[in-house]
């Protein structure tokens, strides 16, 4: 029995990891690398694997760092099942031939310039068509289903709190008269995070793998957060435009679901809201869609209207022609847009335009990896690069840490706290700086057995 890391390891992109055990490997997440370029021009390097030695896959959940080279593993060979839970497999049909669009997309953009240049082309990372084909083999499984994939492998899916259908995953591992459980967090939100349950407890693991985004930092108070939100929104006073990068699912729900409950108190009567975001329009509609997935609050207020919170002037932008008018807007509007870390997307668009007018403001609500141009925003930049032109910011940038989708130092520990054995722990799906705080935190709390996963780490699960 064994376990290897693969991605996100020293890193918060590109999750993927390996099982081997009973004769087979199975993967862990097959996630894209996000951020700068030449980070994201790794995705295009051979997997190091064998995709057609995969015997299968165990998705934890459907953002794009976690399976986004799902496509690319079944183009270079994979052909057997990826599991993961029912609202994952819906999302993953949206998302999945989202990315193979934006690739398509990029490329054309890309090979414009390079053909002026006499250059050679580039090839999209996958097609359309590489992206329907991996949905096709995506098998669903509810949540805390026990279900044997081969002999002597079973998992389980317990729900994460992240995105609705993130899982945490239990494994169980069997070979030679020896039994293993280890367990993978996959991606952990907050308690009390709205529409969502809290991460499920879990109790006996011989190994976790746990994920680390906010281990260095705690979030403001949620609450406190939507309170500075409305302040911004009263602020502005419609004299500009606000802008809310967000990533299509999750994020962009619960900022809709905010702005619906507090349509009155925050005076949006005299805005208009705008989803541009396809995906996300469609990820919304799944959302919907599941209702029992809700946390008592959300289900209780879709039962009082049969409906999520309802915003009067609300405009579902789908088209592309639809969004060039939004670019005109010059006040009044809140425009909701991928991509989160606007690095790609309409959001960029957006940013070109109102970015270099005072009035605007800019909503930063998520996580924003190292060398995107979210990233650049958080950290002051005068001037950024948008599509090759210089751009000035003078917008006023606003961070709101309280609503990330990722559950913050304390709810990383408290998470972990419910095992009764404090199994030995290796953080992944983090920087470096983020797993030593975690780590050191963890030591503080008297939890000594803590690792910090890096790239081609393999561990013996037999010596645990």
């Amino acid at each position: 029995m064994e376990l290897e890391f693969f991605g996100a390891a020293g890193e918060v992109t590109g999750s993927c990891h390996i099982v081997r055990a009973a004769g087979k490997q199975i993967l862990l997440d097959c996630g894209m690398i996000q951020g700068r370029r030449r980070d994201e021009e790794r995705n295009n390097d051979p997997f190091p694997f064998n995709p057609w030695e995969i015997d299968a896959v165990v998705l934890s959940h459907a953002h794009i760092d976690h399976s986004g080279r799902l496509p690319l593993l079944v183009k270079r060979g994979f052909s057997g099942p990826i599991y993961a839970q029912n609202a994952t497999v819906e999302l993953c049909h949206i998302l999945l031939e989202d990315s193979a669009r934006l690739a398509q997309r990029d490329a054309e953009w890309r090979n414009k310039k390079l053909e002026a240049k006499g250059s050679p082309l580039i090839e999209p990372l996958y097609s359309v068509e590489d992206a329907r084909e991996a949905t096709t083999n995506i098998v669903g499984v509810k949540y805390r289903t026990k279900k044997q994939i081969f002999p002597g492998i079973d998992i389980c899916f317990q729900d994460a709190g992240h995105i609705l259908g993130s899982t945490s995953v239990e494994v169980w591992l069997a070979e030679n008269g020896e039994t293993r459980k280890i367990v993978f967090s996959g991606d952990l939100g907050q308690y009390d995070t709205p529409i969502l349950q809290d991460p499920a407890i879990l109790e006996e693991a011989d190994l976790v793998l746990m994920e680390s985004t906010y281990g260095g930092r705690n979030h403001r108070n949620r609450q406190q957060t939507y309170d500075e939100l409305g302040e911004i929104i009263h602020e502005s006073n419609g004299h500009g435009n606000l802008l809310i990068p967000a990533f299509a699912i999750g994020r962009s729900q619960e900022v809709l679901y905010a702005l619906g409950r507090n349509y009155d108190q925050w005076g949006l009567a005299d805005w208009h809201v705008f989803l541009d975001s396809p995906m996300a329009i469609e990820a919304s509609h799944v959302y919907w869609g599941f209702p029992h997935l809700y946390d008592d609050e959300a289900t209780k207020f879709r039962k009082g209207i049969n409906d999520m919170p309802r915003i009067n002037n609300l405009h579902l932008t789908k088209s592309t022609e639809e969004s060039m008018v939004v670019n005109k807007l010059r006040h009044g509007g809140i425009i909701i847009a991928g991509s989160g870390m606007c690095n790609g997307g309409r959001i960029i668009h957006h940013l070109r335009h109102n970015l270099p007018r005072r009035e605007c403001h800019v909503i930063i609500i998520g996580y924003q990896a190292n060398g995107s141009l979210g990233r650049r925003l958080v950290d002051g930049a005068d001037w950024v690069k948008i599509r090759g032109k210089d751009v000035e910011v003078k917008a006023k940038v606003h961070t709101l840490g309280g609503l990330s989708a990722h559950g913050d130092q304390n709810d990383l520990v408290r998470w972990f706290s419910s095992f009764k054995t404090k199994p030995p722990l290796f953080l992944v799906h983090g920087e470096i700086e983020s797993g030593l705080a975690l780590k050191d935190r963890f030591k503080k709390e008297g939890v000594l057995d803590v690792t910090a996963a890096e790239t081609g780490m393999k561990l013996d699960l037999m010596s645990f």
